[in-house]
């Protein structure tokens, strides 16, 4: 039995497979600089996976919270640097009350939680996105978890919380533009570099693989900077079923690539 899965670069989509119980592809293999340094996720497929169980959705939400924890345990034992996940897009405050209610019900719960779990594992926690529309309890509870991870010095799982990329870009811009008016800048000086210090992500390395589950071939607004040169893998596993071996598919596919960012080798 075959796990199949689309991974494309330049928006050509190539169809590959990894057997399932080819243990074999053993993550210790590979070398440490052929692993993605930064893994960003796209964790879709929670409302389907309900809704093939004719469950509410809000249970579909539920169990993605232990793919969310078994993603982490593999990026921990397989060297990542950086997770981000994607959690909460600024587009779905589109979606019925009861279940963005849920939702950030289930965001406080796992903030508190999981605080000694992320201490205990020397993890440190970051969260973009624009918090001022997240209630003031959930912001509460970011603002513990982040300071009580404060001195940590491990992977970084980074948290995308009311992001949208659009958001993230406008947001700089504005900042830039701002420094530009009051003339702590020169306009000549605008530069990527610049730019990259005025993202929510500021000082974080750009991702070098992008994961989305369910099968859906976008981007989502997520990280529109910042993934340029990132390898994208893309599965249909939904994310409640998603766990490590699907992650150490990635990471093996990934170490298969060859990254030429632009150039010909």
């Amino acid at each position: 039995m075959h796990n199949r899965a689309c991974s494309f670069r330049c928006g050509v989509a190539v169809l590959t497979s990894q057997a399932a119980d080819s243990e074999s592809q053993d993550i210790e293999l590979i070398p440490q600089d052929r692993r993605p340094r930064h893994v960003a996720v796209i964790m879709d497929g929670n409302g389907r996976w309900a809704q093939q169980r004719e469950l509410p959705r809000i249970e579909g939400h539920l169990k993605g919270v232990e793919s969310v924890r078994q993603t982490i345990e593999a990026c921990r034992e397989f060297g990542i640097q950086v997770l981000t996940l994607y959690c909460l897009s600024s587009e779905n405050w589109k979606r019925p009350a009861h279940e963005l209610d849920f939702l950030m019900t289930l965001l406080r719960r796992y903030l508190i939680a999981e605080r000694e779990t992320l201490i205990e594992n020397n993890l440190r926690l970051r969260i973009i996105g624009r918090r001022d529309r997240l209630p003031d309890d959930v912001q509460a509870e970011m603002d513990r978890t982040i300071m009580a991870c404060s001195s940590n010095t491990g992977m970084t799982l980074c948290l995308a919380i009311n992001y949208g990329g659009r958001a993230e870009l406008v947001d700089a811009v504005s900042k830039i533009a701002s420094a530009v008016a009051s003339g702590k800048i020169s306009p000549q000086e605008v530069s990527e570099e610049l730019i990259s210090q005025h993202l929510y992500t500021e000082g974080i390395p750009d991702p070098d693989l992008l994961i989305r589950t369910s099968g859906e071939m976008r981007i989502s607004n997520f990280l529109l900077w910042q993934i340029s040169y990132a390898e994208i893998w893309v599965t249909p596993t939904l994310w409640p079923e998603f766990g490590k071996k699907d992650f150490a598919d990635a990471i093996c596919d990934y170490a298969s690539r060859n990254r030429r960012f632009g150039g010909l080798k």
